[in-house]
């Protein structure tokens, strides 16, 4: 118990200086967490041989970070992604293994052998990208998004890698020598590893661990689907918060255990749950208990990994593991750029895919350790490519800082006038956004509070970055653009907010999806009363000035500040508000587009009489009574 609590004071008090310091100097919080592992491992020597076990631990982080990913998908967005998973994702794990294998074959390894590191350092750090992604607000965008179709691709292709493996066994494994040397023999080391660990389906027929494998993938989705809501419900009637906690815990772990005992990738498993849940009215539960142990269980994962470097093998043959841990990311970095350009996305989005995927992954260190005990590789090979994967995991901060400082160099070197291309739209959701100033990030925010999701579409890039950086999804693009908008989804939403600061634009675009779709709703923003009268003309459901409500709350602090109680005050103030929807639909009626309001007599007549009537509605307000009311603005 004593050496538990001085390993973890150790690991903590690591975490607490160097990770702040390395976030404020600007190199991230994964890098601060590798460094705290390397100073107390290798450096200090305050940790060592539990650290093995401490990652396999920590490894669970992995497992929760896809969960939450999940969370944050529909099954509809998964299947809209498929092109990108089977093409982008498929073409970078083949490519990436073609290369390396061919470079270890030219090396002298034969071709099983080869073969089993292409496929081991063809995988990436879902760990590290993911979290450096949504630190630095990259997520959403199109680079982020296609960076995770290809990790999703990966983690998946972790599956068949893993039953591949033990077909590639060799009778001699090879010696890959410190010097760098290759030479074939036979030295009986062995090691069962983290990929080791037993499944029921291990001695059973092929159709056996087909119908295990559906099966578990059918338990998780039937569980997700229809006994999910019950047992929350059930919980929540216990009006104990903590078993929140506890219900979010063994959905991830029962899963994985499940995952695992069949021969599944965890991962895969949690993430697949993730995105059954992902429109339970539980999920802001879910992800609320289950973010703190992903946070601290990755940061414990990286911690590891740095004090798991064997710098004894790396100073005794720096230049030939730096060397080959840098080819490693040249050659997976060339292969991301050629398929980004394919696939035709923008430049800066182009080198986000490529710097973020270069490294070798997390799952490297499994299926090494399962290559290992089931004899595809030998253990000073083993221990060559541990440590080329850790120095690539090592490296990858730095690139992130790389590419911020490309970015940077890209922004300004951009021809003045000139627009980006609008970002590819991959998910459509029942509201549209068109424009998310102020205005637009309120409804959004309101409407992520509620439990609903929208697709958000604006033109200024400054306006989308900055949302990123706060972890809301955005889309950059000309809304009023008709390709655009469909690709947002305007054939199938339910609503549609427009919060455009262009008033000739607003009317517009109001305008065309009103003849796009007549059972839509449409919010609209308004500058003033005559925009007001212009939007009802086009076709809005519902209109709003942009200054009126906050005009209504001021003019209600000035009543209660004139002696008012609060309540005579607030039914002041609804009245106003309902009576003032009135006139305005009543003048709608009569005014004339291209004439102006002094000319217009029948306008002006009318007006004059509302407001007669106004104030001898708020008069009979003050004395009990009601006044008009309508429903076509605001």
């Amino acid at each position: 118990m004593e050496s538990f609590l001085l390993i973890a004071t150790i690991y903590l008090t690591a975490a607490v200086v160097a990770v702040p310091l390395a976030s404020r100097l600007g190199l991230g919080s994964v890098l601060g967490y590798l460094l705290a592992g390397i100073v107390i491992g290798p450096v200090l020597g305050l940790v060592g041989s539990e650290t093995k076990d401490l990652q396999h631990f920590a490894e669970f982080g992995v497992v929760m970070m896809l969960f939450l990913i999940g969370l944050e998908m529909d099954p509809r967005a998964l299947w809209d992604m498929r092109h990108r998973l089977l093409g982008m994702g498929g073409l970078q794990i083949v490519l990436t293994t073609g290369v390396v294998m061919a470079g270890a074959w030219y090396f002298g390894l034969v071709w099983q052998t080869a073969l089993a590191v292409g496929l081991i350092l063809a995988l990436s750090s879902t760990a590290i990208v993911m979290q450096t992604l949504t630190e630095k607000g990259l997520a959403p965008t199109e680079g982020g998004r296609a960076t995770f179709s290809v990790l999703l691709t990966q983690d998946i292709a972790v599956i068949p890698m893993l039953a591949l493996l033990p077909l590639l066994a060799v009778a001699q494994p090879l010696t890959f020598a410190p010097d760098g040397s290759i030479s074939r023999h036979g030295d009986g080391h062995g090691d069962a590893g983290h990929g080791a660990a037993m499944s029921i389906v291990a001695d059973m027929p092929a159709w056996g661990v087909t119908l295990a494998t559906l099966g578990a993938v059918a338990f998780v989705i039937l569980i997700g689907r229809y006994l999910s809501r019950p047992l929350f419900l059930m919980i929540h009637g216990t009006r104990l918060r903590e078993m929140f906690t506890v219900v979010a815990l063994l959905i991830v772990v029962g899963i994985a255990v499940l995952m695992i005992t069949v021969g599944l990738s965890p991962a895969l498993g949690t993430f697949l749950a993730g995105v059954v849940l992902a429109n339970s009215e539980f999920r802001h539960e879910l992800e609320s208990n289950i973010e703190p142990f992903k946070g601290l269980l990755l940061g414990l994962f990286f911690m590891t990994v740095g004090a798991g470097i064997n710098f004894n093998l790396l100073f005794a043959n720096p230049v030939n593991i730096m060397g080959l841990a840098l080819c490693l990311m040249v050659a997976k970095g060339l292969i991301l750029y050629l398929i980004a350009t394919l696939f035709k996305l923008r430049r800066d989005h182009r080198w986000l895919f490529t710097l973020a995927l270069a490294q070798a992954g997390e799952f490297g260190f499994v299926l090494v350790s399962f290559a290992l005990q089931t004899n595809v590789l030998e253990h000073t090979l083993s221990q060559n490519l541990l440590l080329i994967i850790a120095m690539s995991m090592l490296m990858t901060p730095l690139f992130f800082i790389l590419h911020d400082f490309l970015a940077r160099k890209l922004a300004e070197t951009q021809q003045p006038g000139t627009q980006p291309e609008p970002d590819q739209i991959d998910e459509q959701h029942s509201v549209i956004i068109a424009g998310v100033g102020r205005f637009g990030q309120v409804v959004n925010r309101m409407l992520q509070m509620s439990g609903y999701r929208a697709t958000v579409l604006d033109h200024d890039l400054n306006t989308i970055r900055l949302m990123r950086k706060f972890g809301f999804k955005g889309f950059y693009g000309d809304p009023t653009r008709p390709e655009l908008l469909h690709a947002a989804g305007l054939s199938s939403a339910k609503v549609v907010v427009v919060a455009l600061d262009d008033m000739e634009k607003t009317t517009q675009l109001v305008r065309y999806i009103r003849r796009e779709r007549e059972d839509i709703s449409i919010v609209v923003r308004a500058r003033d009363r005559v925009h007001v009268y212009e939007l009802y003309r086009a076709g809005a459901d519902h209109i709003v000035r942009e200054m009126f409500d906050s005009s209504l709350r001021a003019g209600r602090y000035v009543l209660e500040d004139l002696g008012l109680t609060d309540f005579e005050a607030n039914e002041m103030e609804t009245e106003f508000y309902k009576y003032d929807r009135y006139s305005l639909r009543e003048l709608a009626d009569l005014w004339k587009p291209g004439v102006p309001l002094e000319e217009n007599a029948a306008y002006l007549t009318r007006a004059r009489q509302l407001n007669k009537e106004l104030e001898t509605a708020l008069v009979t307000q003050d004395e009990g009574g009601t006044a008009p009311t309508g429903d076509s603005a605001g």
